[in-house]
């Protein structure tokens, strides 16, 4: 069973779809014995940070995510899933984040040329060993819809990466920790994949 957790952060339905498409079974809630009781749990989650983390606050979830990390269930986060890991953004100065593993998130620079918000489709540079890309084929092309980008502290954790006006660390992975900042549930039969391979950990 995989939960996904619900708090009001969107893009829901598309992740529990995506999983069903593959065979799973789904628990969409916000209820934190239900959560810890899964098998796998994803933070799915587009909107602001700040938003985001006073929702979590909101519904009791904050706990129940660090209680998560700390069982050392799967756990996956997606876009916003992936930033809200981490301490502090640029988006909301002030906001404090789950703070599970160590990095900043950045606003996108601005270039000439480059629209932000970064939205479309951008290839990876993934790393030897990434669980998530076991099976994918170099250079693979995910969807991505963001302002903002992950700076990891620890370079070791970052599992791919992509170029867009700036080097984006776009998925980490730490222990049972796994984050995307692009979208899984968007990016065809490569999220798929990446998905089934969550799944399967």
């Amino acid at each position: 069973m995989i939960a996904v957790i619900d708090y009001d952060a969107g893009n829901l339905k598309s992740v529990e779809k995506a999983l069903i498409s593959l065979g799973e079974e789904v628990v969409v809630s916000r209820d934190s014995g239900e959560i810890l009781q899964a098998d796998k749990v994803i933070l799915p989650g587009v909107g602001s940070f700040g938003d985001a983390m006073n929702n979590l606050d909101h519904f009791g979830l904050v706990d129940t995510i660090k209680n998560v990390a700390k069982q050392g269930k799967p756990f996956l986060g997606i876009c916003l899933g992936l930033q809200l890991l981490f301490k502090e953004s640029d988006e909301t100065p002030g906001a404090e984040g789950l703070d599970i593993l160590p990095g900043k998130i950045l606003k996108i620079p601005p270039q000439e040329g480059l629209k932000i918000p970064h939205m479309g489709w951008n290839s990876l540079n993934i790393k030897d060993g990434a669980k998530l890309f076991k099976g994918i084929a170099p250079n693979p092309y995910v969807y991505f819809v963001h302002s903002y980008y992950l700076k990891a502290s620890d370079e070791s954790i970052v599992a791919a990466s992509t170029e867009y006006s700036t080097h984006i660390h776009a998925s980490v992975e730490s222990g049972n920790i796994f984050a995307c900042q692009f979208h899984p549930e968007k990016s065809s039969d490569v999220g798929l994949k990446i998905l089934k391979n969550f799944a399967e950990l």
